[in-house]
């Protein structure tokens, strides 16, 4: 009995111990956050807020599943700041196969705390891209000191330049690898040349912690791993965990509208235009209420974007000469000088080189023509308006005629333009005789009898 006993407490023990461990890993939740496509303001918002949340929410770690060609300096550094400043540990995973962490990309795996790529992806192409085609290669080891002096460029020159962003660029990033324990020498090629490596390569020189064929084997191989942690060391408990995913919200979706270059250019434009058209037409309340929240947005948009301001001045300016054509007689100067400056302008508008935030061509093209034609067809409207005949008005009056009420000589009244007038004539009218208008002196006509031949 003693022994049944035993053997019954023993099961009991091991069935608690069991479902505690199944409640504790229930319990144990992995956030997911997709990093897909270029590194922009949008996508940065969503992964620093998703790490943030994780953090508060008590999350044993975040995976950013990354497939990335590159993005915006200034998108990535946020992130990278994000990660280096999280409460729990961050995961970075290129995938599916075919996926990419380029350019910005290697930045944001070499600040993670781990770092694991599915099988046939590839890191790597981290020169800046606006200076890509003119980047320098290292100085030899075997130069010497005085050949060495004379082929350094001077302070001011373009090359002097490349040569500060491209050691700035290898500098943030072997800091990224020293903090980690990764392979310095590879970031500093990575950035000088342009290199690559694929899974198996960045594997063996230790650039990534393992390759993982899906999320659950990711999961499954950190299991136990420690890291560093706010001075402390975490040990990972990710095995059967609960994956999370982050799901994009409303101001996810709103940022990637109005931090498209195209989207923000053209809310711009519609913005001014709006204000135009109520300066024209006062009161009319509706175009300026949308001129307002359309350059608010694309003022928004534009200003989370690498703007040159010049660009933008001589948009701004363009746009001006094309209104001022209107009220001046320059003959298409001014108006031709305005399309010139919108297109100069649109064109320099925005201050990157990446494929994904460069304004088009033809929307340039698009939104010059409307507006130098809307601007000409206004001119063309001025002229002919002035080359014409008066319509209303007492210039339109002078010169009509009118029909006689009474007779009378000196003061009388006439039908004109469906009204009764007081008139005065120095010659006699007879009652239903026309006369013809010459003057209008206040609520007086001064007429004279029309001669009938």
């Amino acid at each position: 009995m003693y022994k049944l006993i035993t053997i019954l407490a023993l099961a009991l023990a091991l069935a608690i111990a069991h479902s505690a461990q199944i409640t504790a890993a229930a319990e144990r939740s992995v956030w997911l956050v997709d990093l897909d496509g270029a590194v922009g303001p949008a996508s940065a918002d969503l992964v620093i807020r998703s790490i943030e949340e994780a953090g508060e929410a008590g999350a044993v770690a975040i995976v950013i599943r990354m497939d990335t060609p590159g993005g915006l300096d200034l998108a990535m550094r946020d992130i990278v700041k994000a990660i280096l400043g999280a409460r729990l540990p961050v995961i970075t995973y290129v995938s599916p196969g075919g996926a990419r962490a380029a350019s910005a990309g290697t930045y944001i795996t070499y600040a993670s705390h781990f770092v694991a790529m599915a099988p046939a992806t590839n890191i790597g192409s981290s020169t800046p891209v606006s200076i890509a085609p003119s980047v320098p290669s290292a100085p030899s080891p075997l130069g010497g000191d005085d050949e060495e002096e004379d082929s350094k460029p001077a302070p001011d020159t373009p090359d002097a330049m490349t040569r500060k962003i491209i050691n700035d660029a290898v500098a943030y990033l072997q800091s990224l690898a020293e903090l980690r324990g990764r392979n310095i020498e590879w970031a500093e090629e990575t950035v000088r040349e342009g290199a690559n490596l694929r899974a198996s390569e960045a594997l063996e020189k230790n650039v990534i912690d393992l390759i993982a064929a899906d999320l659950g084997e990711l999961l499954e191989a950190l299991d136990g791993r420690e890291v560093e942690l706010d001075g402390r060391t975490v040990q990972l408990a990710t095995a059967g965990a609960v994956v999370e995913r982050v799901e994009t919200d409303w101001r996810h979706e709103l940022l990637t509208v109005i931090t498209d270059p195209s989207i923000a250019y053209g809310l711009l434009l519609v913005g001014f235009y709006g204000l135009i058209l109520e300066f024209y037409n006062p009161g009319m309340v509706f175009p300026s209420v949308l001129g307002v929240i359309c350059l608010l947005l694309g003022a928004y948009g534009l200003q989370m974007l690498p703007i040159n301001y010049v660009g933008l001045a001589l948009i701004v300016v363009g746009i001006g000469l094309m209104i001022a054509e209107v009220f001046s007689p320059s003959f298409g100067v001014l108006g031709i000088g305005g399309v010139v400056a919108f297109v100069f302008g649109s064109i320099m508008l925005i201050d990157s080189d990446l494929p994904g935030y460069q304004l088009p061509i033809p929307i340039i093209a698009g939104f010059a023509l409307s507006t130098g034609l809307l601007a000409f067809l206004a001119v063309g409207a001025a002229v002919r308006a002035r080359s014409s005949d008066m319509m209303s008005g007492v210039e339109a009056m002078v010169g009509g005629e009118a029909r006689a009420l009474g007779s009378f000589e000196g003061t009388g009244r006439v039908w004109a333009f469906g009204e009764n007038w007081v008139a005065q004539s120095e010659e006699p009218v007879e009652e239903g005789s026309m006369v013809r208008i010459n003057e209008v002196d206040g609520l007086k006509l001064i007429v004279e009898p029309i001669q009938e031949d």
